[in-house]
């Protein structure tokens, strides 16, 4: 038998999961492994910063449904990285992450004064569901596998794995090598759940009379979308998501309340007699599940799924607790609601509803006339979400900007929608729009963000070029940091401090200099011709929107969205 390089031995424990492809600055500690990619049809993509390689991971995997592969290396590059597997473990996103490593007879123990030391596992050890050091390579297919068992399990999350330099570089006899295929060692199918707890779900639902059903992202890494809308519409249900989970249900279903549509979300809600929450703790954003978003849990009946136990009644006392598979949940409780009762109409109060949704709708078309000179973002992003089909793949980054992304550009499609909707990350939006088109290349990617989000990756911009992955950026340029000028204005600080950007700033010439598609934008009407000049380039593109400052200053849902995180907790 032929020996092998630890670097080789990981390449071939990726591949036994079916995965082909890695982000991660290089080093050289990497070369063992560097040289034999092809070999294993194994993609290697190599960004401008490692946080962002961390950024462009997990876009891959949320958009792939499967764990997306990060590696840094020794020290320095495994520090840059810990800030994107940090929103990875904010999300809710499988990565592994993979970092270099000294010798081992250089750290362990810590002789003291080695150049590029530091403890990465207790430096990851909070943002991470589980870590390790490879100290044996006979050990490091076994490490993997528990790697991948661990972020996959329950509610999914980020791992991490330091190998040393050493262990990368040493050889093993391939008689020795135990690499085993995903089937092989962890479970494939969770299954439905206890078929008791089932039966007592379907019971409620059969009687219910108002049901609301809620959707997390669980529904969407368990691909159980269409069960979810099925059960619902067969129920005459009203349906909400997370923000991590829109377009689980189209946003132009009729009975589908948007997360800024507080007056009727808050009146279905609590007017519900019976709630189906799946994949979903109910955290902040969702109101943790209590008054006054939601109805008195005495009044109410809670069914819960999800697939990992400990976010079983976490924020709000439940009624039937169902551990198991979302998919899997949703479609045999389908079938048990079929045999209890027919198919239901909506019941009378969604005419009381829509009027309130017709409210909020009205209020939004008042605020695309905001604005005194420049573009109103509302109408930007409204412009935008027109010239590309439903499936595309639309990320959103900023703060502001997010805002008006989220009353203007309704989702229409599952893993159509990438946003730090439980971390607010700035910056990730152009590294999770480089993998999320390398993860989808057939679809249609584009990323709306803010000017100051944009800053911190900008750089990126030379990694689309460099590897020519066509997605379309879309700037929305007030020239500053947009919702602390809002901030700064409530609290009265007495005029902004430090919220302006420098006012000539050409982000389009910048994109061009990376070897960009750039076009600059300063009318509405010349937005649609930009866009179809950027998509029919072929290349990655950056359009700067220059928005009106003054109006970017008030973005609808910016109270209510402050209301739900600022509040102070009784």
């Amino acid at each position: 038998m032929s020996a092998i390089t630890g670097g080789e031995l990981l390449l071939r424990c990726l591949q036994a999961e079916g995965l082909n492809m890695i982000f991660g600055v290089l080093d050289g500690s990497f070369n063992t492994w560097l040289a034999k990619l092809k070999d294993y049809q194994m993609e290697y993509i190599c960004p401008r910063h490692e946080a962002a390689a961390a950024h462009m991971a997990e876009a891959w995997a949320r958009v792939r449904g499967e764990p997306g592969v990060v590696i840094g290396g020794i020290g320095p590059g495994a520090a840059n990285m810990v800030s994107g597997v940090a929103l990875a473990y904010a999300e809710g996103t499988p990565l592994i992450a993979i970092s270099g490593q000294r010798r081992r007879n250089i750290v362990y123990p810590d002789r003291g004064g080695g150049f590029q030391v530091l403890d990465l596992l207790a430096l990851y050890r909070p943002v991470t569901k589980w870590q390790a050091g490879v100290r044996d390579l006979r050990r490091l297919p076994e490490v993997m596998r528990k790697a991948f068992r661990a972020a996959i399990s329950g509610r999914p999350g980020p791992v991490f794995i330091e190998i040393p330099e050493d262990i990368y570089r040493g050889t093993i006899s391939e008689a020795e090598v135990d690499v085993w295929p995903a089937h092989r060692y962890r479970a494939q199918d969770i299954g439905a759940g206890d078929a008791g707890l089932l039966a007592a779900a379907a019971d409620l639902l059969a009687s219910s009379r108002r049901p609301m059903f809620h959707a997390g992202a669980g529904v969407v890494w368990a691909e159980a979308w269409e069960e979810f809308r099925a059960l619902g519409e067969y129920l005459g249900a009203g349906f909400t998501t997370s923000l991590a989970a829109r377009g689980v249900i189209p946003e132009d279903h009729p009975r589908y309340f948007h997360p800024l549509n507080r007056e009727a979300l808050e009146m279905a809600r609590q007017e519900a007699d019976v709630h189906l929450v799946a994949g979903s703790r109910l955290g902040e954003l969702d109101g943790w599940g209590r008054e006054p978003l939601w109805g008195d849990p005495a009044a109410q009946r809670l069914i819960q799924i999800d697939v990992d136990p400990t976010s079983i009644g976490v924020n709000r006392p439940v009624d039937v607790a169902i551990v198991g598979d979302a998919k899997a949940a949703l479609a045999s409780l389908l079938e048990e609601v079929q045999r209890r009762t027919p198919e239901r109409t909506p019941h009378e109060g969604f005419a009381r509803y829509a009027e309130k949704t017709a409210e909020w709708q009205q209020e939004l078309e008042q605020s695309l006339d905001y604005g005194s000179g420049r573009i109103n973002s509302g109408r930007m992003v409204k412009a935008v979400r027109e010239f590309f089909p439903r499936d595309a793949i639309m990320v959103q980054d900023g703060g502001n900007t997010s805002l008006w992304c989220a009353s203007y550009h309704p989702v229409y499609a599952p893993r159509s929608y990438l946003y730090t909707a439980k971390f607010g990350h700035l910056g990730s939006g152009l590294p999770y729009a480089i993998g999320a088109k390398l993860a989808a290349p057939e679809r249609p990617v584009y990323l709306i963000t803010g000017d100051g989000a944009l800053g911190f990756n900008i750089q990126e911009l030379e990694t689309a070029a460099r590897h020519n992955i066509p997605i379309t950026v879309v700037v929305a340029c007030d020239q500053g940091w947009g919702m602390e000028r809002s901030s700064q204005i409530l609290a009265q600080v007495g005029g902004f401090v430090e919220t302006e950007i420098y006012a000539g700033t050409r982000y389009d010439r910048v994109a061009e200099g990376f070897g960009c598609h750039g076009e600059y934008v300063e009318d509405l009407e010349e937005l649609e011709p930009a866009l179809e000049r950027a998509t029919a380039s072929g290349r990655p593109a950056l359009i700067q929107v220059m928005v009106d400052q003054t109006a970017n200053l008030a973005p609808p849902g910016a109270l209510i969205f402050g209301s739900m995180v600022y509040r102070a907790e009784e």
